[in-house]
């Protein structure tokens, strides 16, 4: 195996940054908020399916709701396991070929439909959608649609399409989000008609029963091979290949997920997607719809707690009345409804956008994962305090006692790991925060590098000041000022309006920080977050009235009540956008980077007496993770009741 690349900081972002897709053919409409422009032309009237495409879709999730009627949740969480027979009769109504097109032997349905069956078989059990969502989003046919030879398609999409899982293998265990010291190799062989790979992957979702496997492992570069991190489909009953254990995790309890060795396994050459040096930009490609799957799970979320809610708080009684009669409790159920229909709202504009492929949805995707994530794990807890112990009690327990087993507790368990994969919150921050200050960066130019020196940095001055002289006057008025603007919108007319105020703004203090930091600002994470987090809310403010106005005009009486959650829901985001934006100046980032620092020299381990850490104990149950062991096996027989 390869030894893990040491790179320096710089040189870690220079691959990210090859990675990363740096043109924009097409609009986006983020990527215009973030640049003080609202764009609602981009999104409104709101994208809506072909008569066909929605009787196809209608047809399949009647399908698949009956059958889903039909499996038990309870099953999945007691075993840790989906069992076979699930697995089969999701491959026998063609859920793991929803995207591939029809002459690849799948179903060939759209974006929003998928992201509709993701949110129906989540309602079931969490395990369910990401069992399909791994082979789909990001598993072997992602990639393949987007960078596929006609061959590649015609060998391993059909084979996709009948339920051969696949897998996506990317993380190991010392490289998360840091591509540029991934270690597992691929060495081309002496008679060029294959590659070996040597090397680990961890959590390798769907690893554990995939037969396909998307591996990313860097070739060397050598005469004739420009190297790099490459894509591969491998077989995952070739040679060499070993999954060394079935991880564990806090929730999803179905998850297949595991660590997987590779040693001398030999790949043929025609396994290559996109060429040496590629895969990064196509596991990036990938994502970008990829990521959808993580907000259609997470609306599913809400859209059941809300159900849960309703429910439960209407019928219990405390001090004479129901629950949800007083106002602690109609807080929460409010805030529970009006974001449920907002995250629902997020992934039908942006599956809608995916699926008419004429806007740049990179930054829409992503966020679209990172709002979703972060605002469902919310109501999952809101879900949990409104039920109370019973929201904390397991549901087997609840069914033990003859009371309904209600899984909330679960559901806070499930959501919990979509803050951290396909890029967690941290991570999308920064990767949001590229991209809405790529103007800037590319106006600024030498500005914005560290290493540059005074004469080149006064000649970038002189350009970006150019460029600030044309922008900045178009951030001081626009239509949000106007009292009659977006008046189709009616009530929700003032929402847009403020919209339109709050990107400018927001624009306006991107602009202040870049001044202030010039080549700093990358540094600045928590500043860049606040800025991400307000589009988020803007975008996310977008997509709900759009689609409010959508629902007015196909369905008066669903329409007036999509009115009142939009309208609600705008309420409770400006309040936090007023919160963000007091952040960005007013904060604690450099008091907390100081406290860090004196943590890490050990200033505060006196704080750290009176208890006890079980990890670094003696007992036979503790792996002897300080000593380097790399037995799994043997470790992990003293830690778990069993060994999958």
């Amino acid at each position: 195996m390869a030894d893990q690349p040491q790179v320096s900081e710089k040189e870690a972002r220079a691959v990210a940054e090859e990675a990363r897709e740096s043109g924009w053919q097409k609009p986006s409409f983020a990527k215009e908020l973030y640049l003080g422009r609202f764009r609602l032309d981009l999104v409104h009237p709101h994208p809506r399916p072909t008569a066909e495409d929605s009787a196809r879709a209608e047809k399949f999730l009647t399908r698949l709701r009956e059958y889903c009627e039909t499996l038990d949740p309870a099953v999945i969480e007691r075993e840790g396991r989906i069992p076979d027979s699930y697995v089969k009769g999701l491959a026998e109504l063609g859920c793991f070929g929803i995207k591939i097109p029809e002459e690849y032997g799948g179903l060939g349905l759209t974006q929003v439909a998928y992201n509709q069956a993701l949110m129906l078989v989540g309602s079931v059990h969490s395990t369910l959608s990401v069992l399909l969502s791994a082979h789909q989003s990001i598993g072997v046919p992602e990639p393949l649609k987007l960078a596929g030879t006609p061959e590649q398609k015609a060998r391993f999409l059909p084979r996709c399409a009948k339920g051969a899982v696949s897998a996506f293998l990317l993380t190991e265990p010392d490289v998360g989000s840091d591509p540029a010291r991934l270690a597992t190799s691929a060495v081309p062989t002496d008679d060029g008609a294959a590659y070996e790979l040597d090397g680990v992957k961890l959590w390798t979702t769907n690893g554990v029963v995939a037969e396909l496997l998307v591996v990313m492992a860097r070739v060397p570069k050598t005469e004739g091979h420009p190297g790099g991190v490459t894509a591969f489909v491998v077989e995952a009953d070739a040679p060499g290949i070993t999954v060394e254990r079935r991880n564990e995790f806090m929730g999803l309890r179905g998850i297949e997920n595991g660590v997987t060795r590779f040693h001398r396994v030999r790949v043929p050459k025609e396994n290559v997607v996109g060429g040496e040096g590629k895969g990064l930009r196509i596991a990036l490609a990938t994502l970008n719809t990829g990521r959808l799957s993580v907000p259609a799970a997470c609306a599913g979320a809400a859209k059941w707690s809300l159900k849960i809610a309703r429910e439960w708080s209407a019928e219990r009684v405390q001090w004479g009345k129901p629950v949800a009669k007083h106002e602690a409790v109609s807080n929460k159920i409010s805030f529970i409804a009006a974001t449920a229909y907002a995250l629902e709202s997020v992934v039908e504009l942006s599956g809608h956008m995916a699926d008419e492929g004429r806007n740049d949805i990179r930054i829409e995707a992503a966020l679209a994962k990172l709002w979703a994530s972060e605002m469902s794990y919310l109501v999952a807890d809101e879900l949990i305090q409104i039920r109370g112990g019973r929201g904390y009690e397991t549901a087997a327990s609840l069914a033990a006692r003859g009371e309904r087993a209600v899984p909330a507790e679960q559901l806070l368990r499930d959501l919990r790991i979509n803050r951290i994969f396909e890029g967690s919150t941290e991570i999308m921050h920064l990767l949001i925060a590229r991209e809405a200050v790529d103007a800037h960066l590319a106006a600024a130019g030498d500005l914005a590098d560290a290493e540059a020196d005074g004469r080149r940095k006064a000649r970038a001055a002189v350009k970006a000041s150019g460029f600030y002289a044309k922008w900045l006057p178009q951030l001081v008025a626009g239509k949000g000022q106007v009292p009659t603007t977006f008046r189709e919108f009616g009530p929700l007319a003032a929402h847009l309006r403020y919209v339109e105020r709050t990107a400018r703004k927001l624009a306006r203090s991107t602009f202040y920080g870049m001044a202030r930091w010039q080549a700093a600002l990358e540094q600045r994470q928590g500043f860049l977050s606040r800025i991400v987090d307000i589009g988020a809310e803007l975008f996310a403010m977008s997509a709900t009235c759009v689609r409010a106005e959508m629902q007015r005009q196909t369905d008066s009486r669903e329409g007036g009540s999509a009115y009142e959650l939009a309208d609600a829901f705008c309420r409770q985001a400006r309040l936090r956008v007023e919160r963000l934006f007091d952040a960005l100046w007013d904060n604690t980032d450099a008091l907390d980077r100081r406290i860090t620092r004196r943590a890490l020299d050990g200033a505060y381990t006196w704080l750290e007496a009176g208890v006890l850490d079980p990890s670094e104990g003696t007992g036979p149950w503790i792996g002897d993770w300080r000593k380097g062991e790399t037995d799994t096996e043997n470790v992990a027989r003293r830690y778990l009741p069993s060994t999958r």
